[in-house]
Order: structure tokens, then sequence, then C-alpha cells
């Protein structure tokens, strides 16, 4: 074979993976514009009245979540199944921005921390990479992290619509979180610089807690929810 042949089958080679690559660019924009509409949606309880249409938001919120599983069945067929990490960086971002939309509406719900599992279920894929397209791990708590933040502002926009007693149950919860992370090693350089963030949504909710209380809040908010948490 002569070097312009070799170099003709290296071009056949890479226009091949630059057209899987645009294939799964497609996809992933359909899924960024689905996540979009999801946020927008699940973002409606920081308005005044938005508390109120909680279950309503969530049930909608589910609903966009259909179309997110039938965008990840077109993308799982768009590169060879072995070579997930080889694209990963494709849909790393959406794929942690879904994450953490699940998680807020799994809280919304039912004010719990949803798992991997449960997540890559609403997602519609795998959480053993055994089994193919999944949910890395590190994505998971990437996106667990935007739910703490998320969460902070939650807790201060509560107490603008006259609810105390939610930052209350936030602060609880944020900080079960936060012990939990303390618990990993984590050697992920980007995802360390994450959970360096929880600290500062710790000390904001901490904060709207202290202000709740000095003013004598927090007594109401016990009271009126019947002592709880």
């Amino acid at each position: 074979m002569s070097v312009s042949d070799m170099f003709i089958a290296l071009q056949g080679v890479l226009t091949a993976d630059q057209d899987v690559r645009e294939e799964i660019r497609k996809v992933v924009q359909a899924l960024e514009q689905t996540a979009r509409e999801i946020l927008t949606l699940l973002q409606g309880v920081h308005q005044g009245a938005g508390f109120q249409d909680i279950p309503k938001k969530c049930q909608k919120a589910r609903e966009h979540f259909g179309t997110v599983r039938t965008q990840m069945e077109s993308l799982k067929t768009k590169f060879p199944a072995d070579q997930y990490y080889r694209f990963h960086e494709h849909w790393r971002f959406v794929l942690q921005r879904l994450v953490f939309l699940a998680a807020f509406a799994v809280y919304l719900e039912s004010e719990t921390l949803v798992t991997r599992e449960a997540v890559a279920e609403i997602l519609g894929i795998e959480a053993d990479r055994e089994r193919g397209f999944h949910l890395d791990i590190e994505d998971y708590l990437s996106g667990v992290l935007t739910l703490a933040s998320e969460l902070a502002r939650l807790a201060v926009n509560s107490v603008t619509a006259g609810d105390y007693s939610r930052p209350l149950r936030i602060s609880t919860f944020i900080n079960e979180l936060d012990s939990g992370f303390r618990l990993l090693n984590l050697k992920n350089d980007s995802l360390r610089k994450r959970y360096d963030g929880l600290k500062y949504d710790v000390k904001k909710i901490e904060e709207v807690v202290y202000d709740l209380s000095i003013r004598g809040l927090n007594k109401e908010a016990t009271v009126g929810t019947g002592g709880e948490k």
C-alpha cells in the first residue's frame, strides 16, 4: 500500500468518526432543548404562587421525561455500545443537567434524594455500566450538587413567599447531603471543585434559617406544620 493509499484509508476512518459525532450532536441538541423546557417548568416554583402548583409542575415534568427517554433511545443507536466513554463528552453536560432536573422533581414531590438507579429509570438508561448506555456515578453526583444550589435558592424564595417551614426542611436535607459527600474520597478534579461549592450552599441556607430564628419565624413554622421537620 502506498503512502497516499494509507492516508486515504485514514481519511475514511476520520470521516466515519465525524459522521458519528455529528449524529450524536443532533440528538444531544434535542435533549438540551427538552432539558430547557423541564427547567423552565420546574423553576416556576420560585415564583410567588409556585408552591401551590408543585404537584402539577412535577406531573408535567414527568411527561417531558417521557420525551427524554425517547431521545435517549435514539442516542443509544448512534454509536457502538462498547464506545460509551469515547463519545461521553458529547452528552456529559446535558446528562448531568437531566440528573439535576430529575432529582429536583423528586425532591419537590417527596423531599427525598433520588437514587442513581431511580434517575437512570427516569431517563431510560442503565445504572450498571455493564448493561450499556448508563448513568456514570460522577455524572449523578454532579447533578446532585446542582440540586443543592437550586435548593439554596428555593430556601430564600420560600421566605419571600411566606413559607417559613420549607427552609428548615431544606436545611436538614442539605446537611444530610453534605454529610454524605464527606464520606466520599473524590479524585475527579471537576467534581471536587463542584463539591467545594456545596459549603457555600450550606452556609447560605444556614443564614436563612438563622434569620428566621432571630425573627421568631422558625417557631411559627414549627407550629404551623405541626412540628414537621
